[in-house]
């Protein structure tokens, strides 16, 4: 397997356990205690994957999940002692790929590593890669979301979920259909993160002119409706 793993945690027993658990998969671990600490190991080591814990000291999770995304679509699951919505909500905001609370079986946390790894890896390399209608264009090779010629940052999720739906117009998608084209069919979290994505794109893209629309179907799901 040898798909290296930072892990970034300011608690040593969390960090050997969860390093224990990777390297009996054939994983090759590496972490670090702080913010710091973790941006300097993520360019110097290119992890595959980041297990990435919000509370560590300055900068913290948030901070360092903010700063990988300006460079980096490397999978990022976030871990925290926080069980809060607005905790969860905010890391997926950020491009988290995945979300874990403490306490948590490090079995578990292993299974969502394998499963985030391999929504990553399975992606075509040969298929197309930008979709554009008028004012808006979607590129997933270099992630740049275009509206209205100018770059909007958004996370990678957020640029995937509006591929995905721009790429097959006129056509609904329940929550649990874009929770498995999207995030994979293995995903651990619940349809919320759908609504989630979708509420962010719209503050993205309104007022925006277009014979587009990113559309709510009221108990079915959405779909990206193109008129004329």
């Amino acid at each position: 397997m040898n798909n290296k793993i930072l892990i970034v945690d300011d608690e040593s027993n969390i960090v050997e356990l969860i390093r224990l658990y990777l390297e009996n998969e054939g994983f090759t671990a590496i972490s670090a205690k702080d913010g710091s600490e973790a941006l300097s190991n993520f360019k110097s080591e290119s992890p595959d994957l980041i297990i990435l814990d919000i509370m560590i000291p300055e900068p913290d999770g948030w901070q360092v999940c903010r700063e990988i995304r300006r460079s980096s679509n490397v999978p990022i699951i976030m871990l925290t002692a926080k069980s809060e919505t607005f905790d969860k909500v905010l890391g997926l905001e950020l491009g988290a790929d995945d979300y874990l609370t403490k306490p948590f079986e490090a079995k578990e946390l292993v299974a969502r590593v394998k499963a985030v790894l391999r929504r990553s890896d399975a992606k075509e390399p040969e298929q197309k890669k930008e979709i554009s209608y008028t004012n808006l264009t979607v590129n997933i090779e270099n992630y740049e979301l275009t509206i209205c010629g100018k770059i909007v940052e958004a996370p990678p999720k957020e640029l995937e979920l509006l591929y995905f739906l721009a790429s097959n117009p006129n056509r609904v998608y329940t929550r649990e259909q874009l929770l498995e084209e999207v995030w994979g069919f293995d995903y651990f979290g619940d349809s919320r993160t759908v609504d989630v994505h979708i509420k962010r794109l719209r503050e993205k893209l309104e007022g925006v002119e277009g014979n587009w629309q990113l559309k709510t179907v009221w108990g079915v799901g959405y779909k990206f409706e193109v008129r004329g």
